[in-house]
């Protein structure tokens, strides 16, 4: 049997396994099927705590839904630093845990949870893709890669086929990448919608998402940060970041809910 907690970060949900004793181990079959909404447990990926190796706190693990193991995850980074936070007694208010797009520090602040981020990296304006509803395409990675599209009518955006369009483009080969579109509510504020590599569809929010699309309105607009991003499961969240002038930026944050919904067993997994 298999004991795990579900979570979810504003609506992006997660399976989280405790595998410090890396005890546990699952194929990727085994993965999608526990991600699997109607066969299995139902989540957006999975999240599996390890035993850190280079001095954090913990090693993060993180699976998208197809089982495959992408480098991070903004809104499993606050899940996992809820749930690594509660594993000490008393619990702690700040753990650190490294990925492989480097270690990222996680504070809790009441119910929320402030990821200090990776510094983004590739970023590139106005990339030579295009789709039919589209207009310019940006690109960063901000832990996995995102592109990022501006548009007019967000709630009248087919996210699906956009988002494959992008997903799957020629440029992004062959790893492809994750799609975002973003519509301006405020100076400071926006709301974006996701299409994630690894589910193959829209999620209800993507952290990382969220950093690429705050950095690039503050190119385009000026907008000082922190910016607040709207992400379609109802939450709005907060991007952090500094800018050297030249676009590189460092002290990126990700500050959002994280919430504990059950613990259960599973022989999903034999």
């Amino acid at each position: 049997m298999l004991t795990f907690t579900k979570m979810n970060g504003a609506g992006n949900d997660f399976v989280v396994i405790d595998n410090r004793d890396l005890s546990i181990t699952l194929s990727k079959e085994q993965i999608a099927l526990l991600c699997d909404r109607h066969r299995g447990i139902g989540a957006d990926g999975l999240l599996a705590v390890e035993p850190a190796e280079a001095g954090a706190d913990y090693k993060f693990r993180y699976y998208n839904a197809d089982g495959g193991e992408a480098e991070m995850c903004g809104n499993g980074a606050r899940c996992f630093g809820a749930y690594t936070a509660q594993l000490s007694s008393p619990a702690k208010t700040e753990v650190s845990f490294e990925t492989i797009a480097g270690t990222l520090g996680a504070e809790i602040i009441g119910d929320n949870v402030r990821i200090a981020m990776s510094d983004p990296f590739d970023l590139a304006m106005n990339i030579p893709v295009q789709t039919a509803d589209l207009g310019d395409v940006h690109f960063v990675n901000t832990g996995v890669p995102h592109a990022v599209a501006f548009v007019e009518d967000l709630p009248a955006l087919d996210v699906v086929s956009n988002g494959a369009a992008i997903r799957y483009h020629d440029h992004f080969a062959p790893n492809g990448t994750n799609a975002n579109f973003a519509a301006a509510v405020a100076e400071s504020h926006i709301a974006i919608r996701t299409y994630e590599r690894g589910v193959e569809g829209e999620t209800l929010a993507c952290g990382t998402g969220m950093c690429a699309c705050a950095l690039f309105h503050h190119i385009l607009t000026g907008a000082a940060s922190p910016i607040k991003v709207d992400v379609a499961g109802g939450d709005t969240l907060e991007i952090g970041f500094v800018n050297d002038g030249n676009n590189n930026f460092t002290e990126v944050t990700l500050t959002g809910p994280a919430d504990f919904v059950f613990t259960g067993q599973t022989d999903l997994v034999g």
